[in-house]
């Protein structure tokens, strides 16, 4: 049985959050932020940090952290005629996550990311 897929939905890219930069580690620095549903998704030089804010206040937040070297495959998806959404899948050691893009979200800007990040990273 396969486990269960994250998904991620990134919108417009935004300055990078002021709550992310405790999070990173010496030498790590953030390059670009998006705006999520509910929170932000930040690519810095080592890792995808995701914040999900939950619960109907917001005050509980889950962080993912996605190390660069844990993604083995990528691709990517622009939106169509009748397909609004454009998409990047990412295949990790952890598993597999869809990131859906909505309009706002550049994804060749989100591509280039992607492939900056893991093939500098290996």
């Amino acid at each position: 049985m396969e486990a269960a897929m994250l998904t991620w939905t990134l919108q417009q890219e935004i300055p990078v959050p002021g709550d992310v930069l405790p999070l990173l580690v010496q030498g790590e620095e953030p390059v670009a932020s998006f705006k999520t549903f509910r929170d932000s998704a930040t690519f810095t030089t080592k890792r995808l940090i995701v914040r999900d804010a939950q619960g109907i206040t917001g005050k509980k937040v889950e962080i993912y952290s996605l190390p660069y070297n844990a993604i083995h495959m990528w691709s990517s998806e622009n939106a169509g005629v009748l397909d609004w959404n454009s998409e990047i899948e990412l295949w990790t050691k952890a598993g597999h996550i869809k990131v859906k893009l909505a309009k706002g979200a550049d994804v060749r800007r989100i591509d280039s990311l992607i492939a900056w990040a893991v093939l500098n990273s290996h």
